[in-house]
């Protein structure tokens, strides 16, 4: 198959606001050229919208019928992710008719891992049809459904992008890996052959922005201002960093409320914000000990990467160089949104988008639904 210009779009469990658009041109092997890419900001009214989302996710839990704000989010969401979609392609001087096909994640409202002898269920927000109505493109969507039916965790997804990000630079050793910070972290290894490995390390910036938004000081720890100036706990610390998660075998995945802010309860902002710092960071580098080799350099993506304390405490806590995307000349805000333009064309081409070594699942795995 030749290469063809496919959108991503993303939007994060941290709900920072922004929904994420990236064109790339591929063949969803390897990457032929990085597009356009933008930050399309949501209404206020919708990321309240998604507030309520899921919080009522959280209650539902899978159980019953569907919370009626699930259908109304959605609706709301696929029409600012179409006008998303219709403004950067024509930004980029492109016609929707050159456009093969749009990977649509959706909004992951709730994750729950499979447990022995229960298979684990997966929602993420997102009609694909509706989307191809608007804007007569083909779409894929919902990625992660097929693999949790049969077994596998449905996340990470990420690891073959990552892959092929690390091979377009060279990077087929094992020492360096893809890091990536969103509401939850999670790492891609890669030996440069036949190995590719891919979990959830922990949280990541979802316990520090919810404990900085409970206590009314906005909705992040901006610059890393409040943990470089406080001190971590580190009694407290060290019990949390018990938790049987962090030291279970891959694969493996999070939630992102399986982590919460609950973890500062009781400490101030400053030594709250240092202290679920460290216990991001220290967790990493136990991801990385999982490994079937440490890399002595990781390669970090996402919003997580803006914040110093955390890029700091990676090198004095998980034990790792550290350094941002930019570095290696990719756009560390855009991977998530070309991923999934990535695994949009492999879904139309019906390659594996899941394999047991970053998912679980019992065998290579095609998914994703798509809209034509």
């Amino acid at each position: 198959m030749q290469p063809i210009w496919a959108v991503g779009l993303m939007t994060g469990t941290v709900l920072d606001g922004n929904i994420d658009v990236a064109l790339l041109r591929t063949d969803g092997e390897a990457i032929e050229a990085f597009g356009a890419y933008t930050l399309s900001p949501y209404p206020q009214w919708i990321r309240d919208l998604l507030e309520r989302t899921l919080e009522a996710a959280r209650k539902w839990n899978f159980e019953g019928p569907e919370p009626a704000i699930f259908a109304e989010a959605e609706q709301a969401l696929i029409r600012a992710q179409s006008e998303a979609v219709r403004e950067l392609v024509m930004s980029a001087g492109l016609a929707l008719d050159e456009i093969g096909i749009v990977g649509f994640h959706g909004q992951s409202v709730l994750h729950r891992a499979p447990q022995p002898g229960r298979i684990g269920a997966t929602r993420q927000l997102g009609d694909g049809r509706l989307m191809h109505s608007l804007l007569d493109v083909p779409v894929a969507y919902d990625f992660r459904s097929a693999d949790v039916r049969a077994g596998g965790q449905g996340a990470p997804l990420a690891a073959l992008y990552h892959q092929a990000l690390l091979q377009r630079i060279g990077a087929n050793d094992g020492r360096t890996a893809v890091l990536n910070l969103g509401g939850v972290a999670n790492v891609t290894w890669w030996d440069g052959a036949d190995r590719l490995v891919a979990f959830d390390a922990g949280p990541a910036n979802a316990p520090i922005n919810d404990f900085i938004r409970g206590l009314g000081l906005g909705d992040m720890d901006r610059n890393g201002s409040l943990a470089l100036q406080g001190t971590v706990d580190e009694d407290r610390l060290a019990r949390l960093l018990r938790h049987p998660y962090l030291t279970t075998p891959y694969p493996k995945s999070l939630d992102r409320f399986d982590f919460s802010s609950s973890m500062a309860d009781g400490l101030g902002p400053a030594d709250g914000a240092a202290t679920l710092t460290a216990f991001t960071t220290s967790a990493v580098g136990m991801a990385l000990d999982l490994l079937p080799e440490r890399p002595r350099r990781l390669v970090v993506c996402g919003g997580g990467r803006h914040n110093p304390a955390i890029m700091a405490m990676l090198g004095q806590r998980a034990g790792v160089e550290a350094v941002p995307a930019e570095a290696l000349g990719w756009r560390g805000d855009a991977i998530e949104a070309e991923c999934f333009a990535f695994l949009a064309v492999r879904v139309l081409r019906g390659l594996p988008i899941s394999l047991p070594t970053t998912t679980g699942a019992p065998r290579p795995l095609t998914g994703g639904v798509l809209a034509t």
